[in-house]
C-alpha cells in the first residue's frame, strides 16, 4: 500500500526514476481497485451490463490516469529510456505488451541521463549505519 500511495503523492512528477517494486505494486493495487469497484457496481446494478463497469470505475480510472502515466514515465527512465516510449500505448495490445516487458527489465545501476540511482545511496547509508 505504501508504494501505491507514494505514486499518488508524486502524481505530477515525471522526472526521476521508479523502481520495479514501485511500478508493479501500483499496477497490482490499480487492478485490485478496479476489480472491487466494478464488482460493487455490478452488485448494486449500476454497471453497464455490456462492459461490466460503470461511472464509478470510469471516474476512478480518470483520477488515477495522471499518476499511472507519471510512474510509467519514471519506470522508463529507470531503464534509461525516454518517456516518449509511452506513445507505444497508442498501438493496440502490442504497444502495451512491449511497455510491460520494458517495465519488467532491471533498472540501470548507477546514474543515467535521467537521474542518479538512489538504490546505491540507500545501500551505502544502510551499510554505514550497520558498520558504524
Amino acid at each position: 500500500m505504501y508504494w501505491y500511495l507514494n505514486v499518488l503523492k508524486n502524481y505530477i512528477c515525471f522526472r526521476g526514476r521508479a523502481k520495479r517494486k514501485e511500478f508493479w505494486y501500483f499496477v497490482l493495487f490499480q487492478i485490485l481497485a478496479v476489480l472491487i469497484i466494478s464488482f460493487l457496481e455490478r452488485l448494486f446494478a449500476v454497471a453497464n451490463p455490456e462492459i461490466y463497469m460503470g461511472w464509478f470505475s470510469a471516474v476512478y480510472l480518470l483520477l488515477t490516469f495522471l499518476p499511472a502515466l507519471a510512474v510509467n514515465a519514471r519506470r522508463l527512465h529507470d531503464i534509461n529510456c525516454s518517456a516518449w516510449w509511452l506513445l507505444l500505448h497508442l498501438i493496440p495490445f502490442i504497444g502495451t505488451v512491449i511497455l510491460l516487458i520494458l517495465a519488467a527489465l532491471k533498472g540501470q545501476a548507477g546514474s543515467n541521463k535521467y537521474s542518479s540511482d538512489n538504490r546505491i545511496n540507500s545501500q551505502k547509508n544502510t551499510s554505514d549505519q550497520t558498520n558504524g
